[in-house]
């Protein structure tokens, strides 16, 4: 896990982990899929949720109403914003709302979904029969066979091998590839391991908590962190989990997340307009299970 080429301190120290076999979507969670689980349950996402009045009491009832966390592309002519301020609170802003009351996800049914709070993640993983990925499940799936490349597909970054911002962040997205914001799931090639998006297009959950460094998953078998959370850029949060792959706004000159080893944290109540999910299934017992031969003729 992790990179020892890296610039980002909480990429580094590099270890080995051991994994048992399991089984990962080969996209992230789309909007049609999502829709099933609600249909089928009557789910009310965190972000359609008014904000709670007991973890708010000095808010008054019409700051608490349901919404989420909006990207919004610097206007034309402005030279400099201040750091985050292309994120703005908009009230409506949902997984069927993605940019407020006035969007819609139709036509969109094979898009990620967004606006997906942790827990949020969890019930639809629980209603499938899956579970969240462990941070060093997501990082081997999105390796792709390629152990120690920079990217997903080898050393050198493309602008056509995942949707990734192109320009200069946050102010011209020039879409040399092909898409200014998300793009439907499948829509670049996929990794070694037929596994599409696995960087860029929108951040995926894990279930690990957020510490800065891993020295204490190394030559560990399926490590996951489950204790406290510690992030120096957030010091006041304790329950902050790892999110992997980048999304479309990252760009070389921000933010370059776009790479397996990558990582960032995120509140579990936190949904934006770029972060979404995709799950495993863990194989029981896997010791038992059959060699399978992989596309090279090897065993695994």
């Amino acid at each position: 896990m992790g990179s020892d080429n890296s610039s980002f301190v909480e990429e580094r120290s590099p270890g080995d982990v051991t994994l048992t076999n399991f089984c990962i979507d080969k996209s992230e969670v789309t909007n049609s899929q999502f829709d099933e689980f609600v249909k089928a349950t009557g789910y009310v996402t965190v972000a359609e949720r008014p904000l709670s009045q007991e973890q708010f009491p000095d808010l008054p009832d019409e700051q608490r109403l349901p919404g989420s966390l909006v990207f919004e592309m610097v206007k034309p002519g402005v030279k400099q914003v201040s750091f985050l301020s292309w994120w703005h609170w908009t009230t409506g802003a949902n997984w069927q709302h993605p940019f407020g009351p006035d969007s819609a996800i139709a036509n969109k049914s094979n898009y990620p979904v967004v606006h997906i709070a942790y827990e949020d993640a969890l019930a639809y993983a629980k209603w499938s029969g899956k579970s969240l990925p462990t941070e060093a499940q997501w990082e081997y799936a999105a390796r792709g066979g390629l152990d120690g490349a920079t990217y997903a597909w080898g050393n050198e970054y493309s602008e056509h091998r995942a949707n990734t911002w192109q320009g200069i962040f946050p102010f011209f997205n020039t879409k040399a590839d092909g898409h200014l914001g998300i793009a439907p799931v499948g829509s670049f090639a996929p990794n070694g391991y037929g596994l599409y998006d696995m960087t860029g297009n929108v951040w995926e959950w894990t279930s690990d908590f957020f510490q800065v460094g891993r020295d204490r998953k190394s030559d560990q078998i399926n490590p996951i962190a489950l204790n406290r959370s510690f992030d120096p850029k957030k010091p006041d949060e304790s329950k902050l989990h790892v999110i992997k792959g980048g999304s479309y706004l990252c760009a070389p000159n921000y933010c370059s997340r776009f790479r397996p080893a990558a990582r960032e944290s995120e509140s579990p109540d936190t949904g934006t307009t770029h972060i979404g999910f995709r799950l495993v299934k863990n194989l029981a017992d896997s010791s038992t299970l059959p060699l399978m031969s992989n596309n090279n003729g090897t065993t695994d």
